[in-house]
């Protein structure tokens, strides 16, 4: 497996925000390579997940021990101030009992996580595992359950007091074996041009439009399938009322009719609060006039209004997700 593939792998393991802020760290032509990697990466079996992921693992910690000391610096620092004999009775007690911490494995778990595997668990579960992770943890996974259910584990959490080694093992295989292979299973599923668009739409507008514009200079029909997945119709709501002005300016009115037939409540208040009360009064009659559509026409005439929200936003005339307030167009 090329490096290449193996950093698309593990950038596919993390969550979209975390991945989007490695890729806006690298430099350029190291992102431009990575988002095609990704873009291409389709079907990844666990057997190379795990590869990548203990690969990354044992390079880490290699630069935690040259950067930050390590174990055999503070067996260095032990040895020279209390002596080899009780530097290595401090190190092995050290040694067992970081192996030894329960659901160790969920330190780095994000609550969300946590939470989705833990929800449906009989409270006396939850109870152990939350009184084995770190307290803002505890207290983020709590927050997310039916309040009856906080009662209930609270209690427990309260009343718990010695627990047996072997059921707190049991537990922890159970919940570690369960999460790896969901992971696992979405990672399979994972990748792909959506993937990408995904990750460049959680990073900062100057680092997606710097990758989208080097990657464009190689493959302009791939930065336009992410720029496609990048913002979707229903995103029409993140544009303000100015840049929704400026639009209706730019759509003809039997388009908008076509496209609002499969839109949400929402978003059709927010087109048609942004027409006078005649232009508004009429785009609805056209849309009660066309009767019944076809699926594909309003997708592919909804396609056509986010094409054209793309072109007025590489040309400034409009902002994604920003801008002031601005008054309602008349006619």
């Amino acid at each position: 497996m090329h490096g290449l593939r193996k950093a698309a792998i593990l950038l596919l393991s993390l969550e979209k925000a975390v991945a989007a802020e490695v890729v806006s760290q690298l430099p350029k032509e190291a992102q431009e390579a990575l988002v095609i990697e990704v873009s291409k990466v389709s079907d990844v079996t666990k057997e190379e997940q795990e590869s990548v992921i203990d690969e990354f693992q044992t390079l880490g910690m290699a630069r935690v021990h040259i950067e930050r000391g390590g174990m055999d610096y503070a067996q260095d620092l032990l040895t020279q101030s209390l002596g080899k004999e009780k530097a290595s009775t401090i190190l092995e007690n050290v040694k067992q009992s970081m192996s030894s911490v329960p659901f160790g494995f969920l330190q780095k778990v994000g609550a969300d996580n946590l939470l989705t595997f833990v929800s449906e668990e009989h409270p006396q579960t939850i109870a152990l595992i939350l009184s084995h992770v770190p307290q803002s943890l505890a207290a983020e996974v709590l927050s997310g359950l039916p309040s009856q259910k906080q009662l209930e584990v609270i209690r427990r959490v309260a009343h718990m007091e010695q627990t047996s080694p072997e059921v707190i093992q049991d537990v922890e295989r159970s919940l570690e074996a369960r999460m790896t292979s969901t992971f696992t299973t979405q990672l399979e599923k994972a990748g792909g041009v959506s993937t990408v668009a995904q990750i460049l739409n959680v990073t900062d507008r100057m680092t997606n439009k710097a990758i989208l514009e080097n990657l464009e200079q190689d493959d302009p029909d791939l930065v336009d399938q992410i720029r496609r997945l990048m913002f979707v119709f229903d995103d029409l709501l993140k544009l303000d009322d100015k840049s929704i002005q400026i639009l209706l300016k730019e759509v003809e009115n039997s388009q908008w009719a076509l496209a609002l037939k499969g839109a949400s409540d929402e978003l059709k208040t927010k087109v048609l609060g942004n027409l006078s009360q005649r232009a508004a009064a009429m785009l609805q009659e056209e849309m009660q006039y066309l009767g019944p559509v076809r699926v594909s026409d309003v997708e592919t005439m909804q396609q056509t209004i986010v094409d054209i929200v793309r072109r007025l936003e590489d040309s400034g005339e409009i902002v994604i997700g920003g801008g002031s307030e601005a008054e309602k167009l008349v006619s």
